[in-house]
């Protein structure tokens, strides 16, 4: 994911997270100065945070440069919300000791953070599982996710019986886990897949 530091830096620097934006690598095409992230930048972001409050908030400044690219011109004034709730080390804490102890349910409960929406936290939730490859390991559900969802005719409030979000969010995850198994492939591909897709399902959509 492309993105451009210049932009994030005024939001992030007075806040002490500037040298965040130096995760990732330099782009060599395109607009000069900006940076690609990855999952994968993320995810070895992550090994290294270990318990330390300010390694957590790194992280969860990357999720969120990850998740905004160039397109989401609300992902730095957002970020800045979040880093300036005084619930954040509290909620990145106690939400990634839920995801890892597989309790997504609340983990989704207690993520409170101003500026942060269910596409943005549940990044975070995948990027802090570390659970091994046989876990239910948390997902992302964004808006093209739950398009591509609901174009197949799948209701996460039927599937959990439930209105509640928590429970549905959960549901989601076993359930993509379950259809990734039957297919052959990861549930986060298939999650990317579904990304990929934003509501196209069907072959003559264009």
């Amino acid at each position: 994911m492309r993105f451009r530091p210049d932009t994030w830096r005024p939001w992030l620097e007075p806040l002490g997270a500037g040298h965040v934006l130096e995760t990732g690598t330099a782009c060599t095409t395109g607009r000069r100065g900006d940076r690609g992230i990855s999952r994968d930048d993320v995810t070895a972001l992550r090994s290294g945070v270990g318990d330390d409050p300010d390694g957590l908030r790194d992280l969860f400044v990357a999720v969120m440069i990850w998740g905004s690219g160039t397109t989401n011109g609300r992902g730095p004034r957002h970020t800045s919300a979040a880093l300036s709730d005084a619930r954040l080390e509290d909620v990145l804490r106690t939400t990634r000791a839920s995801v890892r102890s597989g309790d997504l349910k609340s983990a989704y409960a207690r993520f409170a953070l101003n500026g942060v929406g269910r596409s943005f936290f549940t990044k975070w939730f995948a990027a802090v599982d570390d659970r091994g490859p046989d876990a239910d390991r948390a997902l992302i559900l964004d808006v093209r996710v739950f398009r591509s969802l609901n174009a197949l005719g799948w209701s996460s409030r039927e599937a959990a019986g439930v209105g509640p979000w928590p429970t549905r969010y959960a549901v989601y995850v076993s359930t993509m886990h379950g259809w990734a198994r039957e297919l052959g492939v990861t549930a986060e591909w298939l999650e990317w897949l579904l990304f990929d897709r934003n509501g196209r399902v069907h072959g003559d959509e264009r």
